[in-house]
Order: C-alpha cells, then structure tokens, then sequence
C-alpha cells in the first residue's frame, strides 16, 4: 500500500514538472548552424534558370530546372553549401545556396483580389491570377502587402506561397 501510494505521488510529481509541449510552430524552426538563419524559411532563387538536384552536390542528377527568378521555396534543411528546399507543387530537391537570395517574394496559389488596406471590406486594387510573383512586404493579422506591375495592395496571407515558413507543414 505504502509502495502504490509512492509510486503514484512520484508519477504525480514528474508530471507536473516536466517542461509544457512548446507551441508546434516555435518548435519546428531551429536555427541552422551553417548559415545561421531559421530552418525552415522561405528564400527565392537568385537566378531565372537554377537546378534543384537529387544531392546536396554536383554529381546528383539534376531534377528539375526551375526557370523563374524571385520563385520562392521553402528551406527545410541545410549543409555547408546546399539547401534543401520545397517548391510551391511540394516537390523537394538540393539546390546550392548561392543559387537562392533572400529577397522575399510570394507566389499567387489562387486568383486572388490585392485590396486597398488588410480588410476583405476594403477597396480592391487589382485581381492577381493564380501564378503571379510578386514582391512580399510586412504581413500582419493574415494579410500581406504585395506589389506587383499590377499594383500595390493586401492579399490573404492564405492565398500565398511564401508568406510565412512556420504556417508551412513539413
């Protein structure tokens, strides 16, 4: 009896102190060692023609050659020179880091409105067609500034590829 009663304060005790479940978002970003930068994230490619490859290396057969400067992808891993990356059709292949810029740009996943402020009420700007790339602002409240040649607006962070790296399920 003495022995249960133990038994179930010690199962008590360890329960109430072992660390809360951390939020699944802050918990899926890690920041890499190699670049220093959160893992995963959104980058663009540099260039309009890169190759996504089977490895992290030249000597991987190339898979895709993706030929749309500013496209963004999601980096879902890292090693010294290369990226791991996911495209918008969720494709995953290497690409080599210095082929991908930083620049934050969003692609269009459906036809969409850019509206005048982040308020589905607001007055509407242009209507972006599944596809456009466009230049990504602040996003703020599930909105997000874009710019593109068709205008400056708000679209719905939901109707973005590239917005957010820890709205993306890996």
């Amino acid at each position: 009896m003495v022995l249960r009663r133990f038994t179930a304060v010690c199962i008590f005790a360890c329960a109430i102190s072992a660390p809360a479940p951390a939020d699944d978002a802050a918990s899926a970003t890690t920041i890499s060692h190699f670049s220093g930068k959160p893992v995963p994230r959104f980058e663009s490619l540099r260039y309009s023609a890169v190759n996504g490859r089977a490895g992290p290396g030249k000597d991987h057969q190339i898979l895709w050659r993706y030929e749309r400067q500013g496209l963004p992808v999601l980096i879902i891993k890292e090693s010294r020179d290369w990226r791991r990356v996911r495209d918008p059709d969720g494709d995953e292949v290497w690409i080599r880091g210095n082929q991908l810029s930083a620049a934050a740009h969003a692609l269009v996943r459906r036809e969409t409105v850019l509206h005048a402020s982040p308020d589905p009420e607001a007055r509407p700007v242009a209507k972006l067609a599944e596809g456009v790339l466009a230049e990504l602002g602040p996003c703020d409240a599930g909105w997000c500034r874009l710019e593109t040649p068709r205008g400056k607006g708000w679209a719905a962070r939901a109707d973005l590829w590239g917005a957010n790296a820890t709205d993306t399920p890996l």
